[in-house]
């Protein structure tokens, strides 16, 4: 259902994969509420994707940009600007990579050259797309951007390594940011920790089906899904959040505020 909260607003989306990535719901449901849209990510990823389909639905253009590149977000806030017609109302941050990860790397004997390429690539690249931003104006004032982060920046998942310390990094971006931005023309910069979800970079994470079940019993309401989380950033993009900002915003079935489930007690006993 359709409410039209993002009526008339610009938007620049990230990180967009295929059908099951949260950055795919969130173009989907901002198209349905009224907004237009960009649509950018990595070549190399654009490749191995089907960002093209997801065009072609939301009617949006494809700008390729390397989130590390300043150069390239510029381009990408320029092309953006220029295709919509206007400075943007909203952009989605939803980036993250580890080489560490994904050669299965053990905390203990990071590479550490691939570590700082995890921190780039997930971390500051939010500080860059907001700073490009800032100093080129691009961004209208009361905007909101949203990056997505994971409850691993507070507590210890054995198996989520480098990229705790990314999505740490992150949160801690958005709050010195937000301050800024917040100053300056009233931009809210807010990051939404999602529950373990079955996107094709979250379950590339060893033992992700550990992750996922075991936050689905300690959670009051089970895990969220991508299309919740989708729903969930909607919101904070439109102006019923106006004063929503700095924050790191749980969006996990209540799993961060759980001690212990019935469930687990249940199994443990």
């Amino acid at each position: 259902m359709s409410y039209g909260l993002l009526k008339g607003k610009r938007g620049i989306i990230s990180g967009a994969l295929d059908s099951n990535s949260i950055a795919w719901k969130v173009a989907q449901r901002a198209k349905e509420e009224g907004a237009i849209i960009t649509l950018t990510n990595a070549p190399l990823a654009m490749r191995m994707g089907e960002i093209n389909k997801l065009a072609e639905e939301c009617e949006a253009k494809i700008i390729p940009a390397d989130a590390t590149s300043v150069e390239d977000l510029e381009k990408l806030y320029e092309g953006s600007m220029d295709a919509l017609g206007g400075k943007i109302d909203f952009v989605l941050h939803s980036i993250g990579m580890s080489t560490n990860i994904r050669k299965n790397r053990p905390y203990g004997d990071l590479n550490y050259e691939w570590f700082m390429k995890s921190l780039d690539v997930s971390a500051l690249s939010f500080h860059k797309m907001l700073q490009v931003a800032d100093k080129m104006d691009a961004i209208s004032d009361n905007g909101s951007v949203v990056a997505l982060s994971y409850i691993a920046a507070q507590r210890s998942f054995p198996d989520y390594t480098d990229m705790a310390q990314a999505k740490a990094m992150l949160e801690s971006i958005a709050r010195s940011y937000g301050y800024h931005y917040g100053k300056k023309n009233g931009t809210r910069v807010n990051t939404v920790s999602q529950s373990p979800t079955k996107t094709t970079a979250g379950t590339g994470i060893s033992g992700f089906n550990a992750f996922y079940e075991y936050a689905n019993e300690m959670s009051a309401l089970g895990n969220a899904t991508a299309d919740e989380c989708a729903d969930y950033v909607i919101t904070l993009f439109s102006d019923l959040t106006k004063k929503v900002t700095m924050q790191n915003l749980f969006h996990d079935g209540g799993f961060s505020a759980v001690g212990i489930s019935e469930e687990i007690v249940a199994r443990m006993s």
